[in-house]
């Protein structure tokens, strides 16, 4: 059900010990993952410290760009929920020097939630 749910766009949670070690050669010294969101093929990691975007690429997921974007950077975020009509939530974040937000899509108003309640914590502790 997990496989059928990220290939029909669904976020889902990623065991944090998991994500840990993945991500171990690019963490900072005493920096620790917070939590961490799977969107299809992408991901979306919360540091204790910054926001990792990695988008994963070509046919065999080989490639992958990582994006960090450092919580002082984000100056706007929003999140729009699902609907009748609309069964995607998006979460919207604004970085400073860009007019444009990065947008990631959710299919579960849990996960979006749970995303912007995540960056609401990280930024805003700031």
């Amino acid at each position: 059900m997990g496989l059928l749910r990220g290939m029909m766009g669904h976020a889902s949670e990623v065991d944090v010990e998991k994500l840990a070690e993945e991500f171990a050669p690019l963490l900072c010294d005493g920096e620790s993952v917070v939590v961490g969101y799977k969107l299809v093929r992408d991901m979306m990691v919360f540091t204790d410290r910054r926001l990792l975007l990695v988008d994963i690429q070509g046919a065999t997921g080989i490639k992958k760009d990582y994006q960090t974007i450092p919580y002082r950077s984000i100056h706007r975020f929003s999140k729009e929920s699902t609907g009748v009509m609309d069964l995607e939530a998006e979460l919207k974040i604004w970085i400073r020097g860009q007019h444009e937000p990065i947008v990631k899509l959710f299919k579960n108003n849990r996960f979006v939630n749970d995303a912007y309640r995540a960056m609401s914590e990280a930024v805003l502790a700031g």
